[in-house]
């Protein structure tokens, strides 16, 4: 996924859990775009087989991590964006229980996914995006982090990288 460093964003209006739409080729300044497949949601179930995929299990860590760290991100002027292609009601369901500091996009449309190539892995019909991480300025990519084997991790190393 290196060969997309020095790409800009896709120019598209992603539904984030703000109610606001944001296009990511707009963003100005720093940014920090995280790429995950799914987040669990009391009474409803995990998708088929989700338990025997490795690296699927990790999004809420993940999330977390990045809430947990919001204010370093913010200190140093970095917009902070979590993506899937869950709906934005889905989306907005994880960060009111989670108390999320930042926003979600949803690619339900598949448009960021498929204009970049981003990579997917499917299970009981469905498709999740795989895990990847976006250092983004001025709506260029600097810098991918894939794979990101460690998702609990995945915020203070593209913390590291912000500074």
């Amino acid at each position: 996924m290196q060969h997309l460093q020095g790409r800009r964003m896709p120019n598209v209006g992603l539904e984030a859990t703000s109610g606001a739409p944001v296009n990511p080729a707009r963003i100005q300044g720093p940014a920090v775009i995280f790429c995950y497949p799914f987040t669990g949601r009391p009474g409803h179930p995990n998708p088929p087989h989700w338990d025997d995929i490795r690296g699927a299990h990790g999004s809420t860590p993940q999330a977390l991590a990045y809430s947990e760290l919001y204010g370093e991100f913010r200190r140093l002027g970095v917009k902070l964006f979590g993506l899937s292609l869950l709906t934005s009601e889905w989306q907005q369901d994880f960060v009111a229980r989670n108390g999320l500091s930042y926003r979600l996009l949803s690619d339900r449309g598949r448009l960021f996914q498929s204009r970049l190539g981003l990579p997917m892995f499917e299970t009981g019909g469905g498709l999740y995006l795989q895990r990847i991480t976006f250092i983004v300025h001025d709506g260029i990519i600097s810098s991918v982090r894939f794979p990101v084997p460690e998702p609990e991790r995945d915020a203070a190393e593209a913390l590291a990288a912000m500074m």
